[in-house]
Order: structure tokens, then C-alpha cells, then sequence
């Protein structure tokens, strides 16, 4: 669907459109979600504790996008970006992507990261075109401190 960009609201996410977000990421390829982490719980408690760094793009009152943000005072991590299939390649993921970054400045973070699954080439694609570097010097680890 052919957009308006100038009818794009960005703005921040509240747990009130955690419905309409949650849906969205179910329907995407690529995403990897924790029952935890991405239930309503999990992301109400992330929302609070980044209460200016998370954003949702509304088209015609319509959710259509979506971008997670944790600052930790040295680095900002984006996490669930992710534009509804019907709308993509209008600019909706850079104009998300421009908040963060705008936030990130706000708070003197000078490096932003990000993790990407090994088999999401959409994903790959959007963080590139967007002057991202891909990084093969590091090796991700991770524990669970709760059952999944």
C-alpha cells in the first residue's frame, strides 16, 4: 500500500498498543520471541524502564511499525523493529530508526547495537542499507534465568 509519508505519526509506544505490536511481530518473518521477555509483563516493565526511547509508526490509526530501544548508559540496543509487509520500502523503518538515534544522541550514547538473526536476510538488508556494520569479531552469549 502506497502511503502518504506526511500522514505518518511516530511517536512513543505506551503498553497500551502492546496488542496491535504484539500482533505485528507474530505476523512478521524473522522474529524471534520470548514468551517472557515479549509478554505484555515483560514489556511493560521494559517500557518503564526506557520510558523515551521506544516508538510505534500509526498510519491511518493503524499500527504499521515498530522499534524497541534499551539505553544502558553506555549503549543504545534496538530490538523488535519491524515494518508491517504492506508498507515497507516507504521510509517507515528510517523514520523509527531516526527517533532512536535522535534519543541516543540526547543521552551522549555514542554506540548503538543490535542483534539479528542469522537467517533474517530482510533484516540483514534493512540494517545495511541503514550504514550498519556487521560485526564477525564477537561471539554472543546468553543465559536464562527463567524457563522459556
Amino acid at each position: 500500500m502506497i502511503i502518504d509519508i506526511n500522514m505518518l505519526i511516530v511517536r512513543l509506544m505506551t503498553i497500551d498498543d502492546y496488542d496491535d505490536v504484539y500482533r505485528l511481530w507474530t505476523i512478521t518473518e524473522g522474529m524471534a520471541l520470548r514468551s517472557y521477555d515479549d509478554s505484555r509483563e515483560g514489556i511493560e516493565k521494559f517500557l518503564k524502564k526506557n520510558p523515551t526511547s521506544n516508538f510505534v509508526a500509526v498510519y491511518d490509526g493503524r499500527i504499521v511499525g515498530v522499534i524497541l530501544c534499551g539505553i544502558d548508559g553506555r549503549r543504545a540496543y534496538i530490538y523488535h523493529t519491524v515494518v508491517d509487509k504492506d508498507f515497507r520500502c516507504q521510509g517507515i523503518g528510517k523514520k523509527l530508526l531516526d527517533e532512536v538515534i535522535k534519543v541516543s544522541e540526547i543521552e551522549g550514547i555514542k554506540k548503538n547495537g543490535l542483534l539479528v538473526k542469522g537467517d533474517n536476510e530482510l533484516g540483514k538488508h534493512f540494517w545495511k542499507s541503514q550504514g550498519w556494520d556487521e560485526r564477525n569479531d564477537v561471539i554472543y552469549y546468553s543465559k536464562n534465568n527463567v524457563e522459556q
